[in-house]
């Protein structure tokens, strides 16, 4: 293979290494953090998620005592079972349902106890199941 052919190798791997890492970039959604569930198998369950009784169920992650437990674009709430979990952050309501239909949206919603404090902060959180 010739000097050019090794350059075109060379940027074709680079743009597929940089195209894989890239996603979409929230790494709570990627994790499937607030995505709707039946049950605790369809949680990632190999990292503490268990699907929490919301209407159309919630994956959270258990066992957070502080914001840094959780990946980034989530944040340890304090869950009315008395059981912290990673819930999903947000600005606004449309952040909040990538993982879930229509009929089973999270609402972007301030009234939720943060265990590092509000700080202005909102997570996502469907009604009531």
């Amino acid at each position: 293979m010739d000097q050019r052919g090794r350059q075109k190798q060379l940027a074709c791997l680079a743009t597929l290494l940089l195209a894989s890492a890239c996603g979409d970039g929230n790494a709570a959604d990627e994790r499937g953090i607030g995505a709707q569930c039946t049950g605790n198998d369809q949680c990632n369950v190999d990292l503490q998620q268990v699907c929490l009784p919301f209407k159309g169920g919630y994956c959270g992650e258990m066992g957070c005592t502080k914001d840094a437990d959780c990946v980034p674009d989530s944040a340890c709430i304090r869950h009315t079972d008395g059981v912290n979990y990673c819930f999903r952050t947000c600005a606004d309501k449309a952040e909040c349902n990538a993982n879930r239909d229509p009929v089973n949206e999270a609402n972007c919603s301030a009234n939720v106890d943060f265990v590092d404090g509000a700080m202005g902060r909102k997570a996502c959180v469907p009604p009531s199941g």
